[in-house]
């Protein structure tokens, strides 16, 4: 599409919050490489160091690729491209430099490795959660899960209830972001004469595919993260799943109100799955459950069971393809593969380079210093919400896991929640939102999840003090 210059309204809409993230980035960890220890563990950067013109320069372009990423919208450049040229430039500038500093080529070497080490379990992991998605998709069970719910009857008050407790229960097997897509599908058929609905639904949705991903490991890439890291085990995410109901029940039951329960128009839409979703279903469950089993039992990475599951789905295709009456010649699990968000995996691995970089140089170090050991655990971890709904959630974590800060369960818990949830604040801050814009253009917009934003932080800080409440005793354990 061609280049389109925005109005003045979304300009200054992008302007506000770019410069509100600066400011995140220079107050709260912005983006990092995760796994623990950071891109170059065994070298410590001199002080000066941080105020090299290279170094100041890798900071620069940091700041322009991620420009770049926030007016995705309007110059419709895909955010990979722009943060994966800032990585390699934020690199080059620290080869540049690093003679003078005495820093060899191994050393280098080293720290980039390490973040390719980290980038490829999580592509890995992510690229076969994908994929069953994506068959699950070609196999059309969300399109029969979307049609019998617009042929259920109910009114728009159920359907506004039924979506979002459809999201909130959804979005921890699958994600968000294909959570978000189906449902808001469903509200789109059946509001389509009624603007207000749509809007109010939207954000319901966003909020409640946000909150019900941050209580299970497979909901969210930031309870991904943590859990791969060794932060926190499987099992031990699920004390977060009545913070995260709460903080999906507050805004809902408060956004109900505001939704009249009249009759949508009829609307008339039979699907049927086709042969093996239902096996695809069970193959997913049992791939989660390799997953879970290869870490807990084995000791081994998540990854390789998520990869050992690809393979039997593939396997499955294959006897779909070729086996049976009902046989289907078009189905290719390659094909899903190539039909993967690779937009996403290579934004990943922008941002794993880029906050490796900028922790070799120390800035994050810097960041961790003023933030958790000036302001504590929990004020830090409670702004890491708000930073992920300008910022995103994501590059938030990698920030906190790449200082990795000492934080017991609790704490670990409450950032998983935080950055979890906190996306929901803004319809730019989650990719549940940002897709929702684009599906229901027009009707849902950034202005109008605003004037809801107050009402989803009521959900927000209700979340915060259930957990406070509830996961009280978890203080201290490690």
């Amino acid at each position: 599409m061609s280049f389109q210059i925005p109005s003045l309204k979304v300009f200054f809409e992008r302007s506000v919050f770019l410069f509100l993230a600066l400011i995140c980035v220079m107050a709260v960890p912005v983006f990092a490489a995760g796994g623990g220890d950071g891109g170059g563990a065994k070298f410590v950067p001199p002080p000066d160091m941080l105020t090299n013109p290279w170094a100041i320069t890798a900071l620069v372009v940091f700041f322009l690729s991620y420009l770049a990423v926030l007016f995705e919208e309007q110059t419709h450049l895909r955010k990979s491209k722009p943060v994966m040229l800032g990585a390699g430039l934020i690199w080059v500038s620290i080869g540049i430099m690093a003679p003078e500093y005495d820093i060899d080529h191994h050393t280098l070497r080293s720290a980039v490795f390490h973040g390719l080490e980290e980038y490829g379990s999580l592509l890995l992991f992510l690229l076969a959660a994908m994929t069953y998605i994506a068959a699950l998709q070609e196999r059309k069970v969300f399109a029969t899960l979307r049609g019998k719910l617009v042929m259920a009857g109910f009114n728009m008050r159920q359907l506004f209830w039924a979506t979002g407790i459809f999201a909130f229960f959804l979005s921890p097997i699958a994600d968000n972001l294909t959570t978000a897509l189906v449902l808001g599908a469903v509200v789109m058929a059946v509001g389509a004469n009624d603007p207000k609905f749509v809007a109010v639904a939207c954000i319901n949705i966003v909020n409640a595919a946000n909150a019900g991903g941050a209580f299970s490991p497979f909901g969210d890439i930031t309870t991904l993260m943590v859990w791969q890291a060794g932060h926190v085990a499987f099992f031990d995410f699920f004390p977060l799943f009545f913070p995260s109901l709460i903080c999906f029940l507050v805004p809902a039951i408060i956004l109900n109100f505001f939704v009249k329960p009249h009759k949508p128009l009829a609307v008339r839409e039979k699907i049927t799955m086709k042969r093996g979703a239902k096996t695809i279903i069970c193959l997913g469950l049992l791939t989660i459950t390799m997953a879970v089993s290869f870490e807990q039992l084995l000791g081994l990475p998540p990854f390789l069971g998520m990869m050992t599951g690809m393979s039997i789905l593939m396997i499955t295709a294959y006897f779909i393809r070729n086996i049976g009456k009902n046989r289907d010649p078009k189905f290719d699990v390659l094909e899903q593969v190539a039909n993967a968000e690779w937009d996403t995996l290579l934004f990943f691995f922008g941002v794993i380079f880029s906050v490796g970089g900028l922790t070799f140089l120390g800035y994050l170090e810097l960041v961790s210093n003023t933030m958790y050991d000036g302001y504590g655990a929990s004020i830090t971890n409670i702004a890491m919400g708000f930073a992920s709904a300008i910022i995103d959630n994501i590059p938030v974590m990698f920030a906190i896991l790449s200082m990795n800060p000492d934080l017991d369960q609790f704490q670990w818990l409450l950032v998983t929640l935080t950055c979890g949830v906190g996306g929901s604040m803004l319809s730019i801050g989650s990719a549940a939102g940002v897709a929702l814009m684009g599906v229901a253009r027009g009707q849902y917009t950034f202005f109008g999840h605003l004037k809801w934003t107050p009402v989803i932080m009521l959900g927000y800080a209700a979340a915060i003090a259930t957990h406070f409440w509830i996961n009280g005793h978890l203080m201290g354990v490690e």
